[in-house]
């Protein structure tokens, strides 16, 4: 159900788009069979990105394994990879002129590689059709299969990004399925180091939420983690709870607390941070490459 009205502070007020602007890529989207996180996820700026033409693929299907209590994405029992899912996303980033093309997945911990063969398979794809777009990957956490992260690596995305989504105290209330450690692990091994068919390292690239019940030292030692790890570009938004089952908001940040938090983060030494009420790990994605 969708959770009652509640009076948002301004600043957390997305963005106008006339309808008529969105509902043609809708449509596009529906008739291809193509899933947007913009759209599963209930992001609040779905309406300004699918205004200006862009948007961030979901693969794999649109029902979960898992089932974090901040997450709007469906928990349920997902349907047999589709082998044609790679060649539609690349033929529609390109219908759409994309430079920068997101793709993400729900988390598919029923495939013996958590589905990163299919994340593989849509960048080549995308690389075959849009030669001159670069690509950014938002992957799960594929249980720690080293295999499985190696497996998108060789495939050579331009950015790989997971998201540590909040800080360690928060993981067994936020996500109980999930494991800190084990999403660290994963972003120290994309290293510094190139991939094997680039002479450019891939960028590493992380993002969280706030306003769960966290505290100021809390998100320092969590930003003191992901730098450690060698993540580069870091997201910084406001949690926004976005069905009636989903855990309550604690607190709604201003943006003078967003300006600190980035302060706080460009003071450790991340080559990019994109903090503000309204960012997600996707938000202006085309922009964040062209900072680096």
């Amino acid at each position: 159900m969708p959770v009652p009205h509640v009076r948002l502070p301004p600043w957390l007020r997305a963005r106008q788009v006339p309808r008529g602007t969105t509902h043609a890529l809708r449509a596009r989207l529906r008739e291809g069979g193509l899933h947007t996180v913009c759209e599963e996820a209930r992001c609040p700026n779905a309406g300004e990105c699918f205004g200006a033409g862009t948007a961030t693929f979901l693969i794999l299907g649109d029902a979960c394994t898992r089932d974090c209590t901040f997450c709007a994405v469906r928990h349920g029992v997902p349907d047999a990879p589709d082998p044609d899912e790679p060649r539609r996303v690349a033929a529609e980033a390109k219908r759409l002129g994309l430079r920068h093309v997101v793709i993400t997945s729900v988390t598919r911990d029923d495939l013996p590689d958590g589905g990163a063969g299919h994340f593989a398979a849509c960048v080549r794809a995308c690389r075959d059709l849009l030669p001159g777009a670069t690509v950014e990957v938002l992957i799960p956490d594929f249980h720690g299969d080293v295999d499985a992260l190696g497996c998108v690596l060789k495939a050579c995305p331009d950015v790989l990004n997971h998201n540590i989504e909040t800080v360690r105290a928060l993981y067994p209330e936020v996500r109980p399925q999930a494991d800190y450690d084990r999403s660290l692990a994963l972003l120290r091994r994309c290293g510094p180091q190139p991939t094997a068919c680039s002479l450019q390292p891939v960028v590493v690239k992380s993002g969280l939420m706030v306003g769960l019940g966290e505290t100021r030292e809390q998100l320092s030692e969590c930003f003191r983690d992901l730098h450690r790890a060698g993540v580069e570009v870091l997201t910084i938004g406001q949690y926004l709870r976005p069905r009636r089952a989903n855990i309550e908001v604690a607190r709604y940040c201003t943006p003078f607390e967003f300006d600190e938090l980035a302060a706080d983060a460009r003071d450790l030494g991340f080559s990019h941070v994109l903090s503000g009420p309204l960012v997600r790990s996707s938000y202006h994605a085309a922009e964040t490459v062209d900072h680096l």
